[in-house]
């Protein structure tokens, strides 16, 4: 362990709850968790210790095709398989020898420090789960189901469900009590499923399928 590092109670916590998952969740889903045990705990404390331990080398942070980031248990060097379908994010073993090397002519003037392979697919869940109902695409894994809603997702859908018109994101968390930086992350969130579009910049409404997920 980094030992500039201070330990603190919350930071054993998070630790704690991001070995006990195997599914290298978000930091929202990791809040979730922890607030749990940390009730006064903020969304905000939650990202700023994974960004200092992630720092200081003790966990992993993972950015994946552009997809909200996640955090990996395991700091030693691999890659990862990730799900089209519900987003489950698995380590994959991959040898050195497999790792491609750039020459200096195909540099092209960059110091390159690194390199990330990604393999995608469907997991052995939702892959069942597709040959099961004939193609249908449906989500397979529970712990990682897209259409789920977390307390926090649904705290902005309801706030939307009761507004006549497009609100932004100030008016939702003066109305919920969450941080702007949470209610950013659960629109996206809710966006990529279908639950809320932005008829105009900055501005949400909730869709029928959002309204759906309220009944």
């Amino acid at each position: 362990m980094n030992r500039t590092l201070r330990m603190t109670h919350q930071r054993e916590i998070i630790l704690e709850e991001l070995n006990r998952s195997k599914v290298h969740p978000t930091a929202d889903e990791l809040y979730e968790r922890i607030r749990k045990k940390l009730p006064r705990i903020s969304l905000a404390t939650v990202y700023r210790n994974l960004e200092i331990l992630s720092e200081a080398g003790l966990i992993k942070k993972l950015e994946i095709s552009g997809r909200q980031k996640r955090f990996d248990w395991d700091p030693e060097p691999h890659n990862h398989v990730f799900c089209t379908q519900c987003q489950r994010v698995d380590n994959i073993p991959t040898p050195v020898t497999q790792i491609p090397t750039v020459g200096p002519l195909q540099e092209k003037g960059y110091n390159i420090t690194g390199c990330r392979i990604e393999f995608f697919g469907l997991c052995p869940k939702c892959l069942k789960l597709k040959h099961t109902n004939k193609g249908v695409s449906t989500m397979g894994c529970k712990t990682c189901e897209s259409t789920a809603l977390s307390d926090s997702q649904r705290q902005v859908l309801e706030t939307l469900a009761n507004t006549p018109d497009a609100c932004g994101s100030k008016e939702i968390a003066a109305a919920t009590g969450l941080e702007s930086k949470q209610i950013s992350c659960q629109i996206t969130a809710l966006k990529n499923k279908g639950y809320v579009s932005s008829p105009a910049r900055c501005k949400y409404t909730i869709t029928d399928e959002g309204k759906n997920q309220l009944k």
